[in-house]
């Protein structure tokens, strides 16, 4: 009888012991990205400057149902793109040249950032039905495009005070918030900077 005891007393003891020890790895793995979270989203350090402003994430989640579409009309999710950072634009398919510059810069920012520019994603969320010049597809190659109602992105996306959603570059961290926004006409090696510290701190992406 007591030997029976002492048998199941060892066979709990070992299994709680193998609870931890998986608890333990599940730990270590996760441990990155929860704080890299932490250090975006909760720890704000006194001195911390950034060029871009910092969105409070929970309040701008991807929009579960945006209405999304490849430009050849397949049905999609802007969150097929999670696990990646994304840099994003919103504007018509008849892209100026304020527009053109933005797309432009998204794909040198991104080239810019050497060996982690594959941890990025650029998006343009085009609002209209415009047909895009084949020109821009070229100069812009990579860039995914993806046509959307307006109001799903203008019901999502802050702007500056009196300002426009198509002034603006964002940043969408790999869990799928929106993180960062970027003025009109941007200082590019500001931005450089902002997109370097953020994947330098970041496990996630």
């Amino acid at each position: 009888m007591e030997q029976n005891k002492t048998t199941e007393a060892t066979k709990n003891v070992s299994q709680w012991s193998g609870r931890w020890k998986l608890l333990a790895v599940v730990f270590v793995c996760a441990a990155p990205m929860l704080f890299s979270y932490l250090t975006y989203y909760v720890i704000k350090p006194t001195g911390r400057t950034n060029y871009g402003t910092l969105i409070e994430p929970q309040k701008h989640p991807i929009p579960a149902a945006m209405g999304a579409t490849t430009l050849d009309g397949k049905p999609i999710a802007l969150d097929a793109y999670k696990g990646k950072w994304i840099m994003l634009q919103v504007g018509p398919g008849e892209c100026a040249q304020a527009c053109r510059d933005q797309l432009v810069a998204m794909r040198q920012l991104r080239l810019m950032q050497g060996k982690e520019m594959e941890r990025i994603e650029r998006v343009w969320l085009i609002t209209d039905a415009t047909p895009i010049d084949t020109m821009l597809i070229r100069v812009v190659d990579g860039t995914r495009m993806l046509r959307v109602p307006a109001a799903s992105v203008t019901s999502w996306l802050p702007v500056e005070p009196g300002g426009n959603i198509t002034d603006h570059t964002y940043l969408i961290d790999p869990m799928g918030h929106l993180m960062m926004r970027f003025p009109k006409n941007p200082d590019p090696s500001k931005v450089k900077k902002d997109m370097y510290k953020v994947l330098k701190a970041s496990a996630i992406g």
